[in-house]
């Protein structure tokens, strides 16, 4: 790529106004632009495969496939993609197997537009960059926290748990990630062995200690439903 061009940008979120804030801001620096835009996984996963960018910038909650999912996606596409990503979550657990999918950055959508283009360069340049919200939350897990149970969960077991627990089926949890029912099901009895528990409630309330899922969410889905 010559010196000069600038940093091609997919952008994948599920709100317009988010992805229109983006947009004004790239679009006013010299060295990136926005190709392509996603409102949620599947979408942003053929729009990868059609415009190949530099950085792939993804919130984790999108509708349908996740951001977790489509990181696995396009890591398994092509493993030298770079992926950063722009989430709410400040749980660390989420920078965590964001990075273990295969993300290179994590920032806070708190964080100052000068973080995000910073991480933005960074993750670029082949670079590891974390906001300092979510470094902090890292470096505090360590010292011991309740949350470090959620470390013993696989990438694919981490997004299971956080779709059972806002009420999706084993059908629909089959169906967004492209597995078979039977290994939702396997997946299902090995979260609640590693975590603990032993039923659906529990998981439900272990979810909610560990951030994983708040009740505002579950409030939103019961409205939806």
């Amino acid at each position: 790529m010559p010196v000069n061009s600038p940093i091609t940008i997919l952008l994948a979120d599920d709100h317009a106004i988010v992805r229109e804030g983006y947009r004004s801001l790239l679009s006013k620096q010299p060295d990136t632009q926005v190709i392509a835009e996603a409102s949620d996984g599947a979408d942003a996963y053929r729009l990868y495969k059609e415009f190949a960018p530099d950085v792939v910038i993804t919130d984790l909650s999108m509708p349908g496939l996740s951001g977790l999912e489509l990181i696995a996606r396009i890591k398994q596409r092509n493993d030298k993609a770079k992926i950063l990503v722009f989430s709410m979550h400040q749980n660390p657990s989420f920078a965590r197997q964001a990075c273990r999918a295969g993300a290179l950055g994590y920032v806070s959508k708190s964080s100052p537009p000068a973080v995000l283009l910073n991480a933005i360069r960074e993750v670029y340049a082949g670079r590891h960059s974390l906001s300092t919200d979510i470094a902090q939350a890292l470096a505090l897990e360590k010292l011991g926290s309740d949350a470090s149970a959620l470390n013993n969960l696989t990438g694919r077991e981490f997004e299971i748990l956080r779709l059972l627990v806002t009420g999706a089926t084993p059908e629909d949890i089959a169906r967004t990630l492209s597995i078979s029912r039977k290994t939702v099901s396997n997946c299902h009895y090995l979260i609640k062995s590693k975590l603990g528990v032993a039923s659906d409630i529990e998981l439900t309330r272990l979810a909610i200690k560990l951030n994983v899922i708040s009740l505002l969410d579950l409030a939103g889905v019961s409205q939806s439903g």
